[in-house]
């Protein structure tokens, strides 16, 4: 007995010690437990997207309170943080396949608001979903919108490509349509285009007539296989995809706005691409360059090389063959190299994909939703603009889009937003007929110059000045090319005959003089607007000799005779420099006509402005006889009488011209220091004459100088400078 109460002993101990280890587990689980439970209390979130991952078919939706609150849990933190790509997945399988019903179907589409990307898989299983037929209409159209709003965040778009014809089979339905024609506008390439869907499109046209979406989805289709579509379509068509999407858009600005600080990326241009591309959405008061990022999977079969893996212009001319443009057009315009590829390939589809992408970004997301005012705002829309400027520069060439904002934007524009940026742009603007450029262009900058200080007058002077530049350079090209059918643009099958160019040009140069004068008579004759115009009038003065264009227009009387009576001297010199290429030209001109070289002949009223001006300016600064009876000038003699001037008649000669006194004084100083009284007539007599013009010349005055020299015989001979343009320039 004793050794069995031992060995009853000997077994009580283990058993002590197992019941203490399993009392340890118990309380540990018990703790973990307690845990997890404080870890769902902490994070409801994820407890309600781990419910609505678990919702199947013929779960009960009416009256289901867990449910409802679950979904108002998802719904708040996607409508102010967004929700990351895998919740992004389930819950649009939720939605699509109408296990939580139909009514909560929209409701998730309404607040599917990603945090990041979108995954591509998402997408295509939300096709297949499409496909399957289950969705009632509106659900179909929602999904194919929301498809539309984030296209830009989708992570890659291979996949979606490869089911190109899935999406196209939806043509046929026409609440679809226009929304099917956008998506498939965004993902076609040359592969996509076959004849049974061009023919297909053309039955579809045939039925509902030209709508702009199908237009535009025609369009890309020519420009991929010319040989498929021969229907003309418009050369400029207007935007075909309305911005339907307006409420998701306004959501989305605000989650990013939010995450702004996590995510902003640096949209300064450079040779270098972004390792890890951002995927900020283009959306409402956010206008930044998308990054490079591929249309193709990194483990996708095709043989292309990715614009981002781009480091020097080495690679891109050893890979120009094999590369594939980026998923998203926007983003050729943070990168010179990608630049340098669109520079060098000339592709039409791509300048289309990417004045799509630039029509949409102003008109839906700048010219709708204007800046308002901040400080972010207005250098975000200022980099955006500045980089649209590098890249038309860069490329030599405007985009259609572009033109078309402007002449939208100058409507609504109160002259003070973003001037820097709109003028440049609009300085950039290509040629066009006459007849669209006054409802166009003129009206909207009339009301604006005449409403605006002497600054705004000056700029929009300068920006016309330097639209003229830029027409008579690109004319002056084309006519060294030997064509007087010449295109307005390289991507534009709109031409313009020589005289239609000129119709244009001359309309410009009068609008210019219109506003000159106008703002001359308004300003008080103000230096600065003074000397804008006469900058001007040098390119104009210019036009047959420097750019081969047979067309000589004279300024007009608001702007010769201010400058010929200015008080500055650099405005006086400046015109005498003008006229002086005036007579330069007009003479190449007669001789040319006398020769018949030439077929555009110059009109006998321009020679009868020349003489008169020319007679006008030689008679008051060289003849002291300002007055010319029957000119523009002819003033009253009783009138001069009551000014109780002395001899009148000369007081606007080399010597007594309010620009030139201040030279005449110093002149009679140096000659004569020992007079008390100054007696200006003294220096016209004898050898001070001759010596007066030296002086006077060698300060500067190098277009007076010409001027002087080639009409009267008389001027400087150690600083004549036959063809050059006068040093003194501001």
């Amino acid at each position: 007995m004793a050794d069995l109460s031992n060995l009853a002993g000997l077994v009580s101990e283990p058993s002590g010690e197992i019941d203490s280890s399993v009392s340890s587990v118990s309380n540990r689980s018990l703790r973990l437990a307690e845990k997890e439970k404080r870890k769902g209390v902490a994070d409801p979130f994820g407890l309600a997207v781990k419910y609505l991952s678990q919702v199947e078919a013929g779960t009960v939706v009416r009256g289901n309170d867990e449910l409802e609150r679950n979904m108002v849990r998802v719904e708040t933190v996607a409508l102010s943080k967004g929700l990351p790509p895998e919740v992004i997945t389930m819950l649009l399988d939720l939605a699509l396949s109408l296990n939580a019903g139909t009514a909560n179907c929209t409701r998730v589409l309404k607040f599917l608001l990603p945090a990041t990307v979108v995954p591509q898989e998402a997408i295509v299983k939300g096709v297949s979903w499409l496909c399957v037929g289950k969705m009632p209409m509106n659900a179909q159209v929602l999904f194919v919108r929301w498809v539309l709003t984030v296209f830009d965040l989708i992570d890659c778009k291979d996949d979606l490509r490869s089911i190109y014809g899935f999406i196209f089979s939806f043509v046929t339905e026409e609440n679809l349509f226009p929304f099917i024609c956008h998506l498939l506008y965004l993902l076609t390439m040359w592969e996509h285009v076959h004849s049974y869907r061009v023919r297909k499109l053309l039955d579809i046209q045939a039925k509902m007539g030209r709508q702009p979406f199908l237009t535009q989805l025609l369009a890309l289709y020519k420009v991929f296989r010319p040989d498929l579509v021969t229907l003309s379509l418009p050369s400029r068509a207007r935007t075909g995809f309305k911005n339907h999407n307006s409420t998701w858009k306004v959501a989305l600005c605000a989650v990013q706005r939010k995450n702004k600080s996590a995510v902003l990326a640096d949209q300064s241009l450079s040779l270098d691409v972004k390792e890890k591309p951002s995927s900020r959405k283009r959306k409402l008061h956010h206008l930044a360059i998308p990054p490079l990022s591929s249309a193709f999977d990194s483990n996708s079969n095709k043989k292309v090389f990715r614009l981002q893996e781009l480091r020097s212009f080495k690679e891109l001319l050893e890979n120009i063959h094999n590369i594939e443009l980026p998923a998203q057009m926007g983003s050729l315009l943070g990168s010179a190299l990608a630049l340098h590829y669109l520079d060098c390939v000339q592709d039409e589809s791509a300048f289309l994909r990417l004045n799509f992408w630039l029509g949409h970004s102003l008109q839906e997301e700048f010219l709708l939703c204007p800046v308002d005012g901040s400080s972010d705002n207005t250098s975000e829309a200022c980099r955006f603009l500045s980089t649209i400027l590098f890249t038309q520069q860069f490329l030599q060439e405007g985009f259609s889009s572009t033109e078309s904002f402007l002449y939208k934007f100058l409507s609504v524009w109160d002259g003070c937003l973003l001037r820097p940026q709109i003028l440049d742009l609009l300085s950039d603007i290509p040629l066009m007929p006459s007849f669209y450029m006054h409802k166009l262009l003129f009206e909207p900058l009339k009301q604006l110059y005449f409403t605006s200080t002497v600054f705004f007058k000056c700029s929009v002077i300068e920006c016309l000045n330097s639209m003229l530049v830029k027409w008579l350079t690109w004319h002056s090209v084309s006519a060294s090319e030997g064509g007087l059918d010449i295109s307005l643009n390289s991507n534009s099958t709109i031409t313009m005959t020589l005289s239609g160019f000129m119709d244009s040009v001359m309309e410009l140069v009068r609008f210019v003089g219109l506003l000159a004068s106008e703002g001359l008579r308004l300003e008080n004759c103000h230096v600065l607007l003074l000397n804008q115009t006469l900058a001007f009038y040098e390119t104009v003065c210019d036009m047959f000799l420097k750019y081969s264009l047979p067309l000589i227009i004279m300024p007009p009387a608001g702007v010769f005779y201010p400058a010929l009576f200015a008080t500055d001297s650099i405005s006086v010199d400046r015109l005498g420099y003008i006229m002086f290429r005036y007579r330069k030209n007009l003479t190449l001109a007669k001789k040319q006509e006398q020769q018949r070289e030439q077929t555009f002949h110059i009109s006998r009223n321009t020679y009868k402005e020349f003489n008169r001006n020319l007679q006008a300016m030689v008679n008051s600064m060289w003849n002291s006889w300002w007055c010319i009876p029957g000119s523009d000038i002819e003033i009253d003699k009783d009138l001069i009488a009551l000014s109780k001037v002395a001899e009148p008649w000369c007081r606007f000669d080399l010597i007594h011209h309010p620009a030139l006194f201040s030279y005449a004084i110093e002149f009679h100083q140096r000659c004569w220091p020992e007079r008390k009284n100054v007696d200006l007539g003294s220096i016209k007599t004898g050898k001070y004459w001759n010596w007066y013009m030296e002086f006077l010349f060698n300060q500067g005055f190098d277009g007076l100088n010409n001027f002087i020299q080639t009409n009267t015989g008389h001027g400087s001979t150690l600083n004549s400078q036959e063809d050059g343009q006068p040093k003194s320039q501001p």
